[in-house]
């Protein structure tokens, strides 16, 4: 027996699947008396979960017919999920093609719970190889990566991500106050990339941009790293067009948008 079939179901989670999968076979919504009667679970138990799924912005109750229905935050979530599916698969061939071009390991990461999460990485032949990995958490206010995600957020919301994770200080290179990383992202506007110089780790330079949706939000965000001696300040410029170059046709195949950079 698999260690899946030995786990037991949570229950309540359980009945609230349920709840939701008769409000999907349901063109028209479900009342309260419906959803008991096909589920036959109690009352209370579907009165509790609604107002619960309610509250939480995935259902809503019509006032004039009293019937459940799915609200937005159902369908955004579904969204969100094709659009990081789609957005993996049509990055990577962008990705590879940098990586081999550039002699440098390229990375995407996304923006989740105020930490950068690695979602693709690609290295070129070579016998360098950094410390990272598919689903490696990294620290926004000293990575490139965490910068690009946070360049069109507000000082109220950067304000936010650091009071909760705080500043850690890697080196003596890190960005160690909420002052001094406002002011590096409002670089970003000016010159059209973030910079990692050294301050997550001692001899590595990093390069990231964000990647714009249909609405010119960040989505994600992509970046080259490498050595000092690779990443220097003789080809940052040039690196960096065409890391943007990277992101633009990113977002393009994936119905984004990204002008405005640099």
């Amino acid at each position: 027996m698999t260690r899946a079939k030995k786990t037991l179901p949570v229950p309540a989670l359980d009945k609230a699947l349920t709840v939701l999968e008769e409000l999907a076979e349901s063109r028209t919504g479900l009342g309260l008396p419906e959803i008991v009667a096909r589920t036959g679970f109690a009352k209370s138990s579907v009165h509790c979960l609604l107002v619960t799924f309610e509250r939480r912005g995935y259902i809503h109750r019509n006032a004039r017919t009293g019937r459940y229905m799915f609200a937005t935050r159902l369908f955004s979530l579904a969204n969100m999920t094709l659009i990081g599916l789609t957005l993996r698969e049509q990055a990577a061939p962008h990705l590879r093609s940098l990586a081999q071009t550039t002699g440098l390991t390229t990375h995407m990461a996304i923006l989740e719970k105020g930490e950068a999460v690695l979602v693709s990485k690609f290295e070129p032949m070579g016998i360098f190889r950094l410390a990272t990995w598919i689903g490696k958490r990294m620290d926004v206010h000293c990575t490139s990566l965490g910068k690009a995600l946070l360049c069109q957020l507000s000082e109220e919301d950067v304000q936010e991500i650091i009071k909760s994770h705080g500043m850690p200080r890697h080196n003596e290179n890190t960005i160690a106050t909420a002052r001094k990383l406002i002011q590096d992202l409002a670089l970003y506007a000016r010159r059209g990339y973030c910079l990692d110089d050294e301050e997550d780790e001692i001899g590595l330079r990093c390069i990231g941009v964000p990647i714009l949706d249909h609405e010119g939000s960040v989505m994600a965000a992509i970046s080259v790293a490498g050595s000092t001696v690779q990443v220097n300040r003789d080809n940052i410029d040039s690196l960096s067009q065409m890391l943007q170059d990277t992101a633009q046709k990113i977002s393009q195949a994936v119905g984004g948008q990204q002008t405005g950079l640099g």
